[in-house]
């Protein structure tokens, strides 16, 4: 890069494209966002004026830009896997929100030209990793503070969803955090995973299965449970505890303070992703910026978008047959290790 700055292209200027726009402008000192693109006008128009950036009439001729050195994926997940394999055939680091894809062979295309290019320049969307309560859970894992892991039971509510929501989006929007995350945690991959369907919330303001609880098997062993409540919850609420053989540990509700009033002691719960987990966005696109500056991206790896693809397809095959699906993957280029 012949200038001070990273100069970052976004495609996508949708909620979470403005806000990743709004990040690498005012929180990342080492970005700047050149360019930008969304398949309706108005909001990359808008984008640009805010933020002076040049308008491009395609995701792929802003990929294709000289202007560009490091690309951002926040467009529809239809599209994700076409961009991030032309940013790889661009050579240019890319980060994508989750999914990577909607299909494990699309995936698979990727680690190919990937592995053979020799070093990563895809970073996943997955910012669980960067919060502040997983990582002591994960640093607790490794010092050996509660003994082996032996199972996780997790929770992911949710107050509403936007029109359009369907079953499978339960999988592949809400519950692929959970899937990342418990991977990520216990640092192994997944040998059965099984969506069991249970007594249904008359709160679900669609027809789709609300709520699922979903489990996951280790190839140790390790077992993961997650109830998925995709609407009518009371908050937007994550709960996970790792049960060890020396002890448990519990994910922290975030800072805030207790209030005692009404005889009663109460404390704030978030309404919105944004509210539960501003801060771990911010330091996941640091830790980005810091990675292509260091030709070396630590983040969540086109890998880890695979698993959670191959994961999510499993799951969704064994909710329709009603038993247990295995989860099959390609053996892990050395990239990846």
């Amino acid at each position: 890069m012949d200038h001070n700055k990273i100069q970052v292209g976004v495609i996508g200027c949708g909620s979470i494209g403005r806000e990743h726009i709004e990040r690498l402008t005012n929180v990342v000192p080492e970005t700047e966002v050149v360019a930008v693109y969304d398949y309706v006008s108005e909001p990359a128009e808008t984008a640009a004026q805010q933020y002076g950036a040049t308008v491009y009439e395609s995701g792929e001729a802003l990929i294709r830009s000289d202007e560009v050195d490091a690309v951002l994926i926040a467009s529809t997940d239809d599209t994700h896997a076409a961009y991030v394999m032309e940013a790889l055939k661009q050579n240019k680091y890319v980060f994508c929100e989750k999914p990577l894809a909607l299909s494990a062979e699309e995936c698979e295309k990727m680690i190919e030209i990937e592995a053979s290019q020799g070093h990563r320049l895809v970073q996943m969307g997955f910012n669980r990793r960067y919060d502040s309560g997983y990582v002591e859970m994960k640093e607790a894992i490794q010092n050996n503070e509660i003994g082996e892991p032996l199972m996780i039971h997790s929770a992911h509510r949710n107050i509403s969803q936007s029109p359009g929501f369907k079953t499978d989006y339960a999988i592949t929007r809400v519950a692929i955090h959970e899937i990342d995350i418990s991977r990520w945690l216990l640092d192994e991959e997944y040998d059965e995973v099984q969506v069991l369907k249970v007594k249904q919330s008359k709160q679900t303001s669609g027809d789709w299965l609300n709520p699922q609880l979903v489990t996951f098997k280790t190839l140790s062993g390790q077992r993961v449970d997650v109830e998925v409540q995709t609407d009518g919850a009371y908050a937007y609420d994550i709960r996970c505890q790792v049960v060890g053989e020396n002890g448990t540990l519990d994910l922290p509700d975030p800072a805030s303070v207790v209030k005692r009033n009404n005889q009663s002691v109460s404390n704030e719960l978030a309404t919105t992703w944004a509210g539960r987990f501003g801060k771990s966005y911010d330091d996941e696109f640091l830790c980005w910026a810091k990675g292509i500056l260091n030709d070396q991206l630590m983040g969540a790896s086109t890998w880890d978008g695979y698993a959670a693809c191959v994961t999510s397809d499993a799951l969704i095959k064994s909710r329709d047959s009603g038993k247990p699906e295995k989860v099959t993957m390609i053996e892990q280029p050395d990239i990846y290790k």
